[in-house]
């Protein structure tokens, strides 16, 4: 009850001065983090977690479930933003280069780790969450375009990692170390299952909730408990028939999207604020692994330089070259490969590597997690505020002042405009981990 109490004191106090604490980059999953290292330090903290593995493995999935159900349904101007092409690229090409760069960095740095636990540390360490540095979408003196394609490229790039990081983790965990043909034959029927369940919930739930709708056989209230349960509902389904649930979520999410931009105004919200307080809890967790992963002693050099590795050149140089052949300039090429925060999916990932792992190659990894994700925080909110410093004094392009974008949605304009069926306008699912509003 203490915990609860002085949880709810932490997010009151931060409601009440979140637009001061926004000019010093202090979102809310940082205060939630800085709460639990200092409530969790020490001899005799004043909390101490102790949870169960197995009922931890599934909180934390049940988690990443409904916020990889709501970025599926929450990018704006559908599944693949307004930028569809450039949103492509990223993921096509720029994820899949930053995968195999941070593999190779892992296979540099840690001489001995095995193949496979070296791809589970690279889709742990790759996966962007904008959590830590909201104010990459929220100041408008970063031209649209770009905020649009981070913030498409977020919502996804989670969802498709998420396969890759379950193969790679059957392929670490597997007993006596067997081979890819036996990892896939583990891996492969799972991630179909998820497919399938995911694809069927989220279809026939959209198609159902509309019918009520126009019927009249429901009310907006009842909707939005409706959709808070289809992330749950995909991942117990698939469950139940052997596949990962928070993969069927993520599919439930791509085909409920199409019908989630018919439905009324404040239908997502409940699902979007009850996956922002989950991720909270989590945030304030962390904080106490980070305490115990300092006590481990297991944070090396070798550590440190792959999370520092991770954040800067095996994210920008594959988004540069995926740009090659497009109208984005050099500068904002750059701007985009820097603009990779990571947040809840780093973390989700590596709590879930820790909980499936044994011996020292769980606290290796759990390590690798801590130092990304605070570095992250540390490196990307000190410099969001130098970059968009940097572009309120730069003049702006034609591209950027122009192009194709409607009046209402141009840097300087009055803002992003909520057309009929938008929850919360350009920017919603990207605030709901920790920021405010534009």
């Amino acid at each position: 009850m203490l915990a609860l109490v002085v949880i709810m004191l932490i997010l009151l106090v931060w409601a009440l001065v979140a637009g001061r604490l926004a000019r010093f980059s202090v979102t809310m999953p940082f205060a939630m983090l800085a709460a639990g290292i200092l409530l969790t330090a020490g001899s005799a903290p004043v909390f101490v977690f102790d949870i169960p593995i197995d009922s931890a493995e599934h909180v934390v999935e049940g988690v990443l479930a409904i916020l990889l159900f709501t970025d599926a349904t929450e990018v704006p101007g559908g599944i693949l933003g307004r930028r569809p092409r450039l949103t492509l690229r990223l993921l096509l090409i720029a994820l899949p280069l930053s995968l195999a760069l941070a593999w190779l960095a892992g296979a540099a740095l840690f001489h001995g780790a095995g193949l496979w636990l070296l791809l589970v540390l690279a889709t742990v360490v790759m996966p962007i969450d904008l959590a830590p540095a909201i104010a990459v979408v929220r100041d408008r003196r970063i031209p649209e375009r770009l905020r649009q394609v981070i913030n498409a490229e977020s919502g996804l790039n989670d969802g498709l990692v998420a396969p890759v990081f379950l193969f790679a983790l059957a392929g670490a965990t597997a007993a006596g170390g067997e081979g890819l043909a036996e990892a896939a034959v583990e891996a492969l029927p799972s991630l179909a299952m998820a497919i399938l369940a995911g694809a069927v919930v989220g279809a026939s739930a959209a198609r159902v909730l509309r019918l009520a709708l126009d019927h009249g056989w429901t009310q907006s209230s009842a909707l939005r408990i409706g959709v808070l349960v289809l992330p749950l509902l995909a991942y117990g389904v698939a469950a139940l028939a052997g596949g990962n649930g928070f993969v069927a979520a993520f599919v439930a999410g791509v085909f409920f999207e199409p019908e989630a931009r018919r439905l009324p105004a404040g239908t997502l919200h409940l699902v979007e604020d009850v996956g922002t307080l989950l991720s909270l809890a989590l945030w304030f967790i962390f904080g106490a692994v980070v305490n115990q992963t300092l006590a481990g002693g297991a944070i090396t050099w070798q550590v440190v330089v792959y999370a520092l590795l991770a954040l800067t050149v095996a994210r920008m140089l594959p988004v540069v070259l995926a740009l090659i052949g497009t109208d984005i300039r050099p500068k904002d090429r750059l701007v985009l490969g820097w603009a990779g925060p990571r947040g809840i999916a780093t973390l989700v990932f590596g709590m879930l590597a820790f909980l499936d792992l044994a011996g020292p190659e769980k606290d290796f990894v759990l390590a690798v997690t801590v130092v990304t994700v605070v570095a992250s925080i540390v490196v990307h909110g000190l410099s969001t505020g130098l970059v968009a410093r940097h572009y309120g004094r730069a003049s702006p392009a034609p591209e950027e002042v122009g192009g194709d974008l409607p009046e209402a949605t141009r840097p300087g304009g009055p803002g992003p405009a909520a057309a009929p069926g938008d929850r919360r306008g350009s920017w919603g699912n990207r605030w709901r981990r920790g920021g405010t509003a534009p």
